[in-house]
């Protein structure tokens, strides 16, 4: 699979579909799952993971690595210490994709929360989402510009203090699309956040993965509070099975210039080459973009 990799998107006003646990597919796409009091809406309680669905002109769905990004969202429910039923998700998931059959590329999204404030004892709440992807999401295929902005703590700050949720795909992610709209305000495609300590870590949503001769890299999870990225083990798994070494490090920005490239991974962008950071050109390679991408988009094993 190359870079021209299937660019369908759904058509703007396509249809959009809302499951919820315990309950099923909601006839109407508009109609209220929330309660106001729900600790996810008022207090960000709770957490989220999504994946790329891939529908075909018959009307029938992929899931691109569904267990892996369950499995994550486990532990994110699991450092939350709210319960989640893995088997109802599957079998919400699974009712969901067979009612979807609008073609191209679409977003799977699960949330859960705490449930309502005023009802303690009540169950959890679980909403699933499909939506059609956003073509500018594939538009990064070709390259974007970054601008680097400080994380506010050292790379190590994560370090025994679980509490602050490090490396948890949690609900409370104002900081995160904030600094998206900075990097727009700046005329960037993307941000890339850095410790204070000078290390690059990750984007707003998305892995930072380098490149140096024939070996790849990516920061380290330990103490750091990087979110594992399902998307760029999967390009690591490919990577190792084909031969081609891999490691997780830090990497300091004026290093991460001098490198032979660098690339963003995240489910729905796929991949996506740094060709500048902070008006510095990158190197940059497209037969090893072509290769993340193959890597990228394998089934689950």
């Amino acid at each position: 699979m190359s870079r021209a990799y299937d660019r369908r998107v759904a058509e703007a006003g396509s249809p959009r579909l809302i499951a919820v646990l315990g309950v099923g597919v909601i006839d109407d796409p508009d109609r209220a799952v929330l309660c106001a009091d729900d600790l996810g809406l008022t207090r960000g309680d709770g957490c989220f993971d999504a994946t790329r669905l891939v529908t075909d002109t018959e009307g029938n769905s992929r899931v691109d690595h569904l267990n892996a990004h369950m499995a994550r969202f486990q532990r994110s429910a699991a450092g939350l210490e709210v319960p989640c039923d893995l088997d109802a998700w599957h079998e919400l998931i699974a009712e969901a994709v067979a009612a979807w059959t609008q073609p191209g590329h679409a977003v799977l999204r699960v949330i859960l929360t705490r449930g309502r404030e005023s009802a303690p004892a009540q169950p959890v709440t679980g909403v699933l989402t499909i939506t059609p992807l956003d073509e500018a999401a594939l538009n990064g295929l070709e390259g974007i510009s970054v601008i680097t902005l400080s994380r506010g703590h050292a790379a190590d700050a994560f370090t025994d203090v679980p509490w602050l949720l490090g490396g948890i795909k949690s609900l409370s992610y104002a900081t995160n699309v904030s600094a998206g709209r900075e990097a727009k305000r700046r005329g960037a495609d993307d941000a890339l956040f850095v410790s204070t300590d000078g290390y690059a870590l990750e984007a707003p949503r998305s892995a930072l993965v380098w490149r140096i001769g024939d070996h790849l890299a990516s920061t380290r999870l330990d103490g750091s509070g990087v979110l594992a990225s399902i998307t760029q083990v999967a390009a690591f798994n490919g990577a190792t099975a084909e031969g081609v070494p891999t490691s997780y490090d830090l990497i300091t920005v004026p290093e991460l210039v001098r490198t032979d490239g660098a690339w963003l991974l995240s489910s729905g962008r796929l991949v996506a080459p740094i060709l500048q950071l902070d008006g510095t050109t990158l190197a940059h390679d497209g037969a090893w973009t072509d290769r993340l991408l193959n890597w990228v988009i394998q089934p689950d094993m």
